[in-house]
């Protein structure tokens, strides 16, 4: 089994270039086995995958994070597991973005720490919920202090566009990292964003690199849903299939990467993220799994790299693709507009 990449994000914090993601595991995805769970965690970390993603809107999993360190930091510290590095976004909510101040950034942070049962946090991701309501540039800028007074290690965005970026960096905040979605299907960050994070030398976090599940074998030649469907991951995502260009087109997709995959023996969603990985700026991907029983397939990102070939199949049916169009998360944006339909805005108030 080829080991796990690594990559150093920046010259004081390495992570696994995939990153187990947290959202899976939080409130209305399902009853979570806190047990299981934790014991999850620990095989991911065996196995090399070191960096967890979490959110202060992930229902419970900063406190599910917490407790494997307390049932694990013995292990971690005395080396028989490897350090694990935890990345955490900070999510104000839309009706506190108006007054938000100093001490509401300070108080968040402070409950994430205590729910992880750490003195610092590895990366701090800060998202925005609406531009059009001024105080981003100062949110950032509040990181930035909590970062000197040694409570976050590396201060980081998450959503946000070149055009909005620029900003905060012109301000003198120190951004390490942009957490973006990020696709065969969605290759909005390659609008503008990728080259401000070349001059910066900011890198890429990509989630939805498998669309909720999309970019599967299970999807292959099925007809589209009809109806509701599960959740609110495959309706965001099936949007995205939408503005690529219908269902027809996603089935010419998914051909593609199963032709690559059986040149690799590997899964679609398997080449899928490998794609990803192998994009400009791009540290690692965010795989979000509830249970380690996918773990086998994950760990075959790292025996097989896509060549010319492989992504010629690939890119000759992106080519043909409508959208999504615009930048990082403009979609997203659009108030009362489809995507932001889906949308939960006040989570940290719930």
């Amino acid at each position: 089994m080829a080991p796990v990449e690594r990559f150093w994000l920046t010259e004081q914090h390495e992570i696994s270039r995939v990153i187990k993601g947290g959202w899976q595991l939080a409130g209305g995805h399902g009853t979570v086995d806190q047990t299981q769970a934790i014991d999850d965690m620990a095989a991911y970390v065996r196995a090399g995958i070191t960096t967890f993603d979490c959110a202060d809107i992930y229902t419970g999993v900063e406190e599910l994070i917490g407790a494997f360190f307390g049932r694990y930091g013995a292990a971690i510290r005395s080396g028989e597991l490897p350090a694990v590095q935890v990345h955490t976004k900070y999510v104000p909510d839309l009706g506190a973005l108006a007054h938000l101040t100093y001490a509401d950034t300070a108080a968040i942070v402070e409950r994430t720490l205590t729910r992880l049962g750490i003195e610092r946090v590895d990366l701090v991701q800060f998202h925005w919920w609406d531009y059009d309501v001024p105080g981003y540039v100062e949110a950032a800028q509040h990181l930035q202090r909590l970062h000197e007074l040694g409570k976050v290690k590396h201060v980081a965005v998450t959503n946000f566009d070149a055009e909005h970026l620029q900003e905060i960096l012109a301000a003198g905040v120190q951004v390490r990292s942009c957490q973006v979605q990020y696709s065969v299907l969605d290759r909005r960050p390659r609008n503008a964003l990728v080259e401000l994070c070349n001059q910066h030398g900011i890198w890429l976090l990509c989630y939805g690199t498998v669309a909720g599940g999309f970019l599967s074998d299970r999807y292959l030649n099925v007809p589209e849903p009809q109806g509701p469907l599960e959740n609110r991951s495959l309706v965001k995502y099936k949007l995205i299939i939408d503005d690529f260009g219908g269902w027809e087109l996603f089935q010419g997709l998914l051909r593609s990467l199963r032709t690559v995959a059986d040149r690799h023996d590997a899964s679609i969603a398997t080449v899928a993220t490998r794609y990803v990985l192998q994009q400009e700026r791009v540290a690692a991907a965010i795989v979000g799994a509830r249970h380690a029983r996918h773990l086998s397939d994950t760990l075959k990102l790292f025996q097989f790299a896509l060549d010319a070939d492989d992504l010629a199949i690939i890119d000759a049916v992106i080519a043909q693709a409508a959208g999504p169009l615009g930048p990082v998360y403009g979609l997203e944006r659009v108030k009362g507009g489809k995507h932001a339909g889906i949308m939960k805005y006040n989570l940290n108030k719930e």
